[in-house]
Order: C-alpha cells, then structure tokens, then sequence
C-alpha cells in the first residue's frame, strides 16, 4: 500500500471515530499527493486560523511514518481552507516583493508556520530579483525576510 493511501485509510477511521462525517480524497496539487478532507462542517476541522488542522496533518503524518518509516510528510486540507489561504498568502508575498523591488528595502512578513513559510520560499526561489531569508532557529512560527537579489544571485537591501 502506498503512504497516501495508507494516509487516507487512517484519516478516515480516524475522523469517523471522532464523529466526523466526512469523504477523504488523495488530491494531487502542484505535483504533490495530499488528502482533501470533504464535509457538511468543515470549521471544527479547521480550528482558528487553521490551527486544528495543523495538528490533524501533524499527527496523521506522525501514525503514518511509524507505520512505514520512508513516508514523505501528508498534505491535510479541509474542503480547500489551506488552498485559499495559501492563494492569500502568496499573493499578500508578491505585494510585499513588489515594494522591496520599488524601495530597495528588505520587508518581513507577518509569522508564518513550517508549511506556509515552505511555499513562500519555494514561491520566490526562481524569482530574479527577490530572494527569502528566515532565521536558522528552531522556532516553530517564524518571518520570512524578502530582500532585493544583486545580479550574482546574493542579498541586497537593508
């Protein structure tokens, strides 16, 4: 059986335990293997700002890798919440890298989670003139900083 299928078994049973009435679905977005979790009541999923989803797609990941050593991480959305805000975010990103591009000025943006600070950096990695920079700590919310690219490729700005 495949991680993700695995994933979706698990997610199921779990959920149905809990009470949820729900259809999980293998969603492939951007060429990664997710599961799309459908429901009726998508909010006590989702939590407060997406928190209780977090925690959902931390511990499926963590029952499915102990079950199969090599699974990757398991993308966890609820009726497309982490879809539209993923949409939210970047765009708010390419509005800040628009104004560092115009001022020259390096800009941090709001603290983010693993996951959301993941797709801004991989957003801006081709990007000519911006480049991403976050703390090296262990911090679970963290900012990304987006400063100007010199023409080697290196950070510029303040």
């Amino acid at each position: 059986m495949k991680p993700i299928e695995a994933a979706q078994e698990i997610l199921d049973t779990m959920l149905g335990y809990l009470g949820f009435v729900v259809r999980v679905e293998i969603d492939e977005q951007g060429g990664l293997e997710g599961l799309q979790v459908l429901t009726e009541e998508p909010k006590p999923l989702i939590g407060h700002r997406g928190e209780r989803l977090d925690d959902l797609q931390y511990l499926l990941t963590r029952i499915v890798q102990a079950r199969l050593p090599a699974a990757p991480r398991i993308r966890v959305d609820v009726d497309h919440y982490r879809s539209a805000a993923e949409h939210r975010f970047l765009e708010e990103a390419d509005q800040v890298a628009a104004a560092v591009i115009t001022s020259g000025q390096s800009q941090t943006l709001a603290p983010m989670n693993s996951y959301p600070r993941r797709t801004v950096h991989n957003h801006f990695a081709n990007h000519p003139k911006i480049l991403t920079w976050s703390p090296p700590d262990s911090a679970r919310v963290k900012c990304i900083t987006l400063m100007l690219r010199k023409p080697g490729g290196e950070a510029g700005g303040a």
